[in-house]
């Protein structure tokens, strides 16, 4: 039901990348995709994103963000964010997506995801584990 799935985060070079790996290396069936609200286009991913995810041993392989468009939403099946605000934005920007657009943890009390951007390597070793959990939640579900 849910083939194409979107995951949206602020700049996609952080949040969004690093989930739609996750989700991509339990789900390798599906079509995964990530996008940012302001979209730090043309970004590759933020290096300490991409060396915690590593570490971790999670391959993120090649990333190029871009912003959120109509298009992807209309394209997407599920679309997956890290924000309760980023949530209303998207409702508001393109309220076609509101039904199909969900927090990333969903399945597991409905927090928000912390931005790590620019907050030193500690801020992202707190919150992946959050990711983790919250897409494995999700990777259960689908």
């Amino acid at each position: 039901m849910f083939d194409r799935i979107l995951v949206v985060c602020d700049g996609n070079i952080c949040r969004s990348p690093t989930v739609a790996a996750m989700l991509q290396s339990l789900k390798p069936e599906k079509s995964i995709t990530s996008a940012g609200l302001v979209g730090l286009e043309g970004q590759d991913m933020e290096p300490t994103a991409r060396n915690v995810a590593e570490s971790n041993g999670l391959a993120c392989g090649p990333h190029i963000a871009k912003k959120l468009t109509a298009e992807l939403c209309q394209d997407s099946d599920l679309i997956l964010v890290m924000e309760s605000r980023q949530k209303e934005r998207i409702s508001k920007r393109f309220p076609e997506a509101s039904g199909k657009t969900f927090l990333l943890t969903q399945w597991n009390g409905k927090n928000d995801i912390p931005d790590p951007y620019k907050r030193g390597r500690d801020a992202f070793e707190r919150v992946y584990p959050m990711m983790e959990k919250a897409t494995r939640a999700w990777a259960e579900k689908l």
